[in-house]
């Protein structure tokens, strides 16, 4: 049972992950590097500080007690997923969202599953364990079902720009390499979760239970905010739009809404890191799997919210015949999952 309740964990945060670009919709005269460095403000740093000290027990303790080397791989690693999330931003320009989220995600998928086991030198006995080929299967399927939605979503693109007429601009040469820095280092926080898992040791031998993850988000996600930070402000100071933070317009009423829709972003995206450390912890044998069944229900939802707001709505049959199909998979990429952590729990 604890299985399943780790799995809809995961789908909770998920769904928080696949929502929490919506709010930027609503924002109105900031540039994007304004909008970013806000939302990314409260996600990477000021959550992750609220949240550990609200639910880790003598967090203070913990912190001089866990092993200091754990602290830095996991900061380091965060750092890299910071700029994979860079690489992924700028890539869209070149190639789309949805070849670069089928691309990148994919790679992320499969990488930042397996890349703890290949490290640790346990993925030949993770292989030999009961439910290993379902679970196989799971991730197999999990990579090809992102890949057909990726398909989907540049046919989606093309159909749209059918009708309105119109050209996107389109790269493979300068996206490709993009999509696969992008794909490569956000596998790492998948890892940098790994490693930092002697620290949430120590925060469960303090009482923190199921929430001893949250530990780990003060060295992960405040490198992931550096890297970010630090490309953020090299385009204020490119573009001097250091002054839209402070810069009311419209009777005063831009601002307030722009802080709370950044605020709101933050929110949701950090949403996505509580419960998959509270479902991550649950997953058993296979927890290393938690980031494939995360990748593959973000895609899923993600999707699943396209079709809830009408992006889709203009679309050829052929374009929604692909996006059933992708979806498909990616339903039985979960269920293989799912059944094959609960095979490896009952062992």
């Amino acid at each position: 049972m604890e299985v399943i309740n780790g799995v809809l964990l995961h789908a909770v945060g998920a769904s928080s992950a696949a929502l929490c670009y919506t709010p930027q919709k609503k924002v109105r005269g900031w540039a994007w590097q304004t909008y970013w460095l806000a939302q990314a403000f409260v996600c990477w740093l000021l959550l992750p500080v609220i949240v550990a000290f609200i639910t880790i027990p003598e967090l203070m303790d913990v912190l001089s007690e866990a092993p200091s080397g754990s602290m830095k791989t996991s900061f380091l690693l965060g750092m890299a997923y910071g700029v994979g999330g860079t690489a992924f931003g700028i890539a869209i320009r070149y190639v789309g969202f949805s070849l670069t989220y089928a691309i990148s995600v994919g790679i992320s998928c499969v990488l930042g599953t397996l890349l703890p086991p290949m490290v640790n030198g346990t993925l030949g006995e993770v292989f030999q364990r009961p439910g290993a080929f379902l679970m196989g299967t799971g991730i197999f399927l999990g990579a090809f079902g992102i890949a057909l939605c990726g398909v989907a979503g540049r046919k989606k693109e093309k159909d749209l720009e059918v009708l309105a007429e119109t050209k996107t601009p389109f790269s493979l040469a300068k996206g490709l390499p993009l999509c696969l820095l992008a794909g490569v280092l956000s596998a790492l926080y998948g890892f940098s979760i790994d490693q930092g898992q002697p620290i949430a040791d120590v925060a469960a031998a303090h009482g923190a239970r199921h929430f001893q993850v949250n530990v780990i988000y003060l060295f992960s996600n405040s490198g992931a905010f550096v890297t970010t930070a630090l490309y953020c402000i090299y385009l204020h100071i490119k573009n001097k739009t250091f002054g839209e933070y402070g810069n009311i317009k419209e009777g005063n009423s831009v601002l307030p809404a722009n802080y709370l829709m950044a605020s709101l972003t933050g929110l949701l995206w950090y949403g996505q890191f509580f419960f998959y450390g509270l479902g991550h912890v649950r997953m058993g044998n296979f927890k290393f799997t938690s980031w494939t069944i995360h990748m593959i229900m973000l895609v899923l939802f993600s999707s699943l919210a396209g079709l809830w707001m009408k992006e889709w709505k203009q679309c050829k049959r052929p374009t929604m015949v692909m996006l059933g199909l992708a979806l498909t998979v990616l339903l039985l990429a979960v269920l293989a999952l799912t059944w094959a952590n609960y095979i490896g729990s009952a062992e």
